[in-house]
């Protein structure tokens, strides 16, 4: 494994704060790489396997992680072009509007992303990203190394894909790593109810099983999760299961914002 690259993106629900952490838990000796669930892709950039399948169902981030891996310059470049540009009414007339070049589309993409409240990537029922205007100027940032993320990304592959797709092609000396779009805010209370909107309890018994597939393949699994009772019933037969505390940061208001416990679920093979 290569040198730690930062991740470009501020994603809801990344794992840079418990990137080392989750690593921990990994073998030293990784065949292929496995990320399902994209997003950020903290873990991927801490680790930078050499082998790795990232697969994601937002379109526009897969997208993006492609033109950045083809040609980094360009989006670089679009990304300045952003950055002076950069205002209120900008902001609304680009968050309404698509590119041709996938280059510039995928600044956009980021564009947004730094720009808008708190990172995080909505659309309406309609497909179309909807998130307001946030209060972050800077578009342009300090640890922007797209030369680094390109390399990175350079012998992985790319693909806009459902999750058990992606996990049913890991085998004997890989490792999966699952952080699927679940919520915290509710540890205790109404998860399942809450849940139905992000990401359904179907979706988690899909994601289990999956999960116990790559296992009997040989497949090494790990697993962010919600700490509920209902998670931990559903991996009862998993190897072993902690808990891991982080600051919450997606409530408006900062006063709002508290500690909430997350799930690390570690599936090693037998």
């Amino acid at each position: 494994m290569s040198q730690e690259t930062l991740p470009f993106l501020k994603w809801a629900g990344g794992k840079r704060w418990a990137s080392e952490k989750l690593a921990n838990h990994l073998p030293s000796d990784i065949n292929r790489y496995f990320e399902p669930f994209l997003g950020g892709g903290a873990l991927f950039f801490s680790l930078r396997p050499d082998n790795a399948l990232l697969t994601d169902l937002n379109a526009a981030l897969i997208q993006s992680y492609s033109a950045i891996k083809s040609d980094w310059r360009s989006v670089e470049r679009h990304l300045r072009w952003f950055h002076q540009k950069h205002c209120r009414a900008f902001y609304y007339e680009q968050r309404a509007r698509r590119y041709r070049d996938i280059s510039k589309e995928a600044a956009r993409f980021i564009y947004l992303n730094r720009s808008c409240w708190n990172g995080l990537y909505r659309e309406n029922l309609a497909g179309t990203f909807n998130v307001p205007i946030g209060t972050k100027q800077n578009i342009i940032l300090p640890t922007d190394n797209f030369e680094a993320v390109a390399s990175a990304l350079s012998t992985a592959e790319l693909r806009c894909s459902d999750f058990e797709a992606a996990i049913d092609a890991a085998g004997d000396g890989d490792v999966v790593y699952a952080d699927p779009p679940y919520t915290t805010a509710h540890n205790f209370n109404g998860f399942v109810k809450y849940n139905q909107k992000i990401f359904c309890w179907a979706d988690q018994v899909r994601l289990k099983n999956a999960c116990q597939r790559a296992l009997l393949r040989g497949a090494h699994v790990l697993i962010s999760n919600a700490d509920h009772e209902s998670v931990r019933a559903l991996y009862s037969d998993f190897t072993r299961t902690l808990t891991l505390t982080r600051a919450s940061v997606i409530a408006s208001q900062s006063q709002r914002r508290g500690r909430v416990d997350e799930l690390l679920i570690v599936g090693n093979p037998s």
